[in-house]
């Protein structure tokens, strides 16, 4: 049963990729969303077994690499933290597959899509129930590769082909940091399995732990897209809808948070990684809400939110607080689900329009798609009782009752954003379903409610958003609770949710909801009661550098193109000019044959026939031979005879000297000749030139 749970994936993309002409469109729709309904029910058996009874599971398939002490194996894992994130993981799969039937059925490629697809989320899987770290890194190459595939599905499209290599390169910065991580991990403990490692970490060196733990944090970063690698998630909204909710809710991004919860024994031994982690996280959700506030596509706004979650996911790794981070991460993946797959229903039903200054008044056209927005907006927004409040608003207590600069850091920041946030989400909700019809006509008359594929993943998304947080709030957050069992590791130092809970002033408490309640009522009342302040404001010159600034993205793509992305060509190209065309061609294959036959050119110009050089030859070989001969008794008596040495060194300058002039002799012929060759055919023209004139004259007076 749990390897049908990674296999099943796997089997649907191999079907709809290798046999979709076979199978045909319908056919592999229903392959591969029959495997990942099968795999949603396996789930749910493992989640009552593994997670509430209590029972972890672990299957090894047998060696991989044997080498010495390098012993790793195909094994793989299923503990409470493996199956909570696979519970998200698989239920938001199988809903996007669902919406994609209606959504892509147009599509000639739908085969191909759906194959893409299904191999995402199998490659998710093996990353979150891999035994060791080498399996896991199989699946978060896998995830990299698949979403290079998904991102660029429309590769005739330029800004597609920008945006897969963008995200590409940058997880390949992060990989890279990622695997230094693991050769330090195999240097200090010798070994790649979770078991070992996280037992032996309590005895080794903090320094190295800490050298260790940022390498993994390089890796996360990029794949959670926080400061300074987040810049490829907003270019990824070139890809379909559907592959925006799966990438953003709960595959790719995710496997970032996946990976520093797994290592939480790593971390919770290196102060100075946890600090970073707390910095970088109410830093990242702060940058990005700011970021939200002005953008004018849909889905990019939407993106936006995705990192400014990942910030507060972030901020509780930091904290150590790894359980409240996981079920926001379990939280964040069905209502992100929820709002991007209500923003492809809108893309879709508006002519593919992306630009909510163009929109307006959907609230009539659409009013289902409007309820379903609107509950993962709630959600998002924290709103009491909802999913997200019993997560987010737990995060800023926690930071708060740590008391700690990095904890004041992150809670002054992650409470300002939560009322940034809740101004982009009304803002967002207001252009699009409530002001004034700002479309064309076409668009207004073609807008129709979604068919039945949509609106069952709606209503299950929309359940989960309002009622998961409810339902499991005192599962993996209370006070007491031991669901995570020994899947997770908190220094009891840093135990902090009593003091969170108990000891916090109701103000504190309350500052978070009364910025977002602040926020949502301005945004609401300037969109829809007041836009001409909000013009007003831009007409200034602070305005205009303010907006610049917003609307930029902080100049973080600028900063790399000028300073990163050039540098890094101009050194690629001197590489390539001076080291290989120059040195290595030089050194190499070329200059190698280039020597050899400069050798044997000067070699033959020594054969000038003359009886004298050729004695020369014999004598300088003779001298050789007889210093090779009694060169070791030379040696052991320790007796150097110069003389010889100096003989063989001027016969062989002389040599060389008598062959360069023998050559310059017959090869170069002096200049002198040359000019009277010249002068000799020229004489001899003029005379033969002046006795044929003298012919005609004579022939004429004849």
């Amino acid at each position: 049963m749990y390897l049908g749970i990674i296999v099943l994936p796997f089997l649907g993309s191999v079907v709809s990729g290798l046999l979709g002409r076979k199978v045909g469109v319908t056919g592999s729709q229903i392959v591969t969303c029959g495997s990942l309904i099968i795999c949603s029910i396996l789930i749910s058996v493992a989640f009552y077994e593994v997670g509430l009874c209590g029972s972890p599971v672990y299957i090894n398939l047998g060696t991989w690499l044997d080498s010495e002490i390098l012993q790793i194996s195909w094994e793989f894992y299923f503990d409470q933290l493996t199956v909570s994130l696979g519970l998200a993981v698989i239920y938001c799969s199988t809903l996007i597959h669902i919406y994609t039937i209606d959504y892509l059925s147009a599509d000639p490629h739908c085969q191909r899509f759906f194959s893409y697809l299904s191999a995402f989320t199998g490659c998710m899987l093996i990353l979150i129930c891999g035994g060791n770290y080498f399996v896991m890194f199989v699946g978060w190459e896998g995830i990299g590769v698949v979403s290079y595939l998904l991102i660029n599905f429309y590769f005739t499209r330029i800004q597609a082909n920008k945006a897969a290599i963008l995200a590409f390169t940058m997880n390949r910065g992060g990989d890279m940091l990622m695997s230094i991580g693991f050769f330090a991990i195999f240097a200090l403990f010798g070994t790649f399995n979770y078991s070992q490692i996280f037992t032996l970490v309590p005895y080794m060196n903090e320094l190295a732990i800490s050298i260790i733990a940022l390498l993994l944090l390089g890796g996360a970063l990029a794949k959670s897209a926080n400061i300074p690698l987040h810049s490829w998630l907003p270019g990824s909204m070139e890809a379909p809808t559907p592959v925006s909710a799966l990438l953003h809710a709960a595959t790719l991004v995710t496997a970032g948070i996946y990976l520093l919860l797994r290592s939480s024994p790593l971390l919770e031994y290196s102060p100075d990684a946890l600090l970073v982690i707390v910095i970088i996280g109410s830093s990242t959700a702060f940058f990005a809400g700011t970021c939200g506030l002005l953008g004018n596509d849909l889905k990019r706004i939407i993106a936006f939110s995705t990192i400014s979650q990942l910030g507060y996911m972030m901020m509780a790794i930091g904290l150590s607080q790894y359980n409240v981070a996981l079920m926001h991460t379990v939280n964040h993946a069905f209502f992100k689900a929820l709002l991007f797959l209500g923003a492809g229903a809108v893309i879709h039903s508006f002519q593919d329009q992306q630009d909510v200054r163009r929109m307006g008044g959907l609230i009539k056209f659409l009013p289902f798609t409007y309820s379903a927005m609107l509950a993962g907006s709630l959600s998002l927004l924290a709103t009491p009782f909802l999913t997200a409040f019993y997560s987010k608003d737990l995060i800023l207590e926690l930071a708060y009752g740590s008391y700690s600069f990095s904890g004041t850091y992150a809670f002054v920041l992650g409470t300002v954003t939560a009322g940034i946030t809740a101004f982009y989400s009304v803002r967002l909700l207001s252009l699009v379903f409530f002001t004034v019809p700002n479309g064309s006509k076409v668009s207004y008359e073609n807008t129709h409610e979604t068919k039945l594929a949509i609106i069952i993943p709606f209503i299950i998304l929309a359940l989960f958003s309002i009622f998961f947080g409810y339902v499991a709030s005192d599962l993996f957050v209370g006070v007491g609770s031991d669901f995570l069992g020994n899947s997770v590791f908190i220094h009891p130092n840093n135990v902090s949710i009593i003091e969170a809970e108990f000891s916090l002033s109701p103000i504190i408490k309350l500052l978070p909801l009364i910025c977002t309640i602040a926020g949502a009522l301005s945004a609401f009342f300037l969109y829809n009661f007041a836009p001409r302040f909000l013009n007003d404001l831009t007409e200034t010159s602070l305005g205009r550098k303010v907006y610049a600034f917003l609307n930029g993205k902080y100049y973080f793509d600028v900063v790399y193109n000028h300073f990163i992305i050039q540098s890094g060509l101009k050194l690629g190209y001197s590489i390539s000019k001076n080291i290989d065309r120059g040195a290595i061609e030089f050194l190499g294959p070329h200059g190698l044959a280039k020597t050899f036959v400069n050798l044997g050119t000067n070699i033959a110009k020594l054969d000038d026939g003359k009886i004298t050089t050729y004695a020369l030859y014999i004598v300088l070989s003779l001298l050789t031979l007889t210093y090779l001969t009694f060169s070791s008794i030379i040696l052991d008596v320790q007796i150097i005879d110069a003389r010889l040495v100096i003989v063989l060194f001027f016969t062989l300058v002389f040599t060389l000297i008598n062959s360069n002039r023998f050559v310059e002799n017959n090869y170069n012929p002096q200049p002198t000749k040359n000019k009277k060759q010249k002068t000799n055919k020229t004489k001899t023209k003029q005379k033969t030139n002046k006795a044929i004139v003298e012919l005609k004259n004579i022939k004429i007076i004849n």
